[in-house]
């Protein structure tokens, strides 16, 4: 089961007016899913893996080709979804995605319904979506994820849930079956400021795991024993495991979280650093290096390709080098 805990600080949840359909453990269970990009994918696959019948659907033919071979049952239409599922969930690219996916399900969905965004969006705009839908009888709840693609796929993925208490001791099922952890934040909204917590520091611990990986290179260590042998040491992280292995191979092609959706998390963090007067010198050194891998033609490559435009940046450097100079004047 999902390990739920509710933050010591948290408000309790404010009580919403709709009711929420209880799930019948005699009926099999059915859940919709908006959104099957690389994330929506992999949770998905998973749900189905899990017993779940999976209502899903994504405007892209070739996503729908590949999912419907996963096992989703692939509709026509987001009213489709909502007219079959109680519990949707949404993992969208931007805010206009939402605006209009919530509109479908509010035409189309029974009162009652539980909706989860899981994205990383603006929390106005989770707000405007929260209301749109409430209109219609259906509650939404803001669960962002902490995790990449890479883990979606194997479940090690934790959920930030906020919002109407009862709707999330529902959602919990549907939590465990692609999650390996929800936490209950508390009042909708507090979920994506968890978000932008857990965002930060991933900036700054992709970056600091680059530059390390490439300091030891430069030493003349193997970047793979560096992965394995630092990421089992203290000065490892959770995003030095996870991406060293793809800075160390340079496949950073193969994407879990592209750059160009990547920068649209910084801007989120850096609006929220500026909302709140907080002083953040270590991350606003990151800004640049992401803005780089983006301006070089990496929009579409995972966020370990940070390690190239670093390696790029000291190739000049390392020229110049005394340990490189000195090794000159012995020829």
């Amino acid at each position: 089961m999902a390990i739920v805990k509710k933050s010591p600080t948290a408000r309790a949840p404010v009580a919403k007016k709709n009711a929420v359909k209880e799930i019948s453990v005699k009926e099999k269970p059915v859940v919709g899913f908006i959104g099957l990009g690389i994330m929506g994918s992999a949770m998905s696959a998973n749900l189905h893996q899990a017993g779940f019948h999976v209502y899903g659907f994504d405007p892209s033919p070739k996503q729908q080709k590949i999912m419907k071979k996963e096992g989703i049952d692939i509709q026509a239409s987001v009213a489709d979804v909502a007219s079959k599922a109680n519990h949707i969930l949404l993992s969208l690219p931007s805010v206009p995605a939402l605006m209009q996916v919530v509109k479908d399900i509010a035409a189309s969905a029974k009162k009652g319904t539980v909706v989860a965004e899981l994205g990383t969006l603006p929390i106005d705009a989770k707000e405007a979506a929260r209301d749109i839908l409430a209109k219609a009888g259906v509650i939404l709840l803001d669960c962002p994820l902490s995790g990449t693609g890479a883990q979606a796929k194997t479940r090690d993925l934790v959920v930030y849930a906020s919002g109407d208490k009862k709707a999330i001791q529902q959602m919990s099922p549907v939590f465990d079956g692609f999650a390996r952890a929800m936490y209950n934040i508390g009042d909708f909204g507090q979920g994506m400021k968890m978000k932008l917590v857990a965002n930060h520091l991933v900036a700054i611990h992709n970056v600091a795991s680059a530059e390390a990986i490439l300091l030891g290179v430069q030493m003349g260590l193997d970047a793979n024993q560096i992965v394995e042998v630092i990421g089992n040491s203290a000065g490892s992280s959770r995003m030095f495991q996870v991406r060293g292995p793809a800075m160390a191979n340079r496949t950073w092609s193969e994407a879990t979280m592209k750059i160009d959706v990547w920068n649209k998390d910084m801007h989120l963090i850096s609006g929220a650093i500026e909302s709140y007067a907080v002083p953040a010198p270590v991350f606003a050194s990151c800004i640049p290096v992401y803005n780089a891998a983006n301006a070089l033609g990496h929009a579409k490559d995972d966020t370990a390709v940070v390690y190239k435009v670093l390696e790029n940046w000291s190739a000049p450097l390392a020229k110049k080098s005394p340990a490189k100079k000195k090794k000159k004047a012995k020829k």
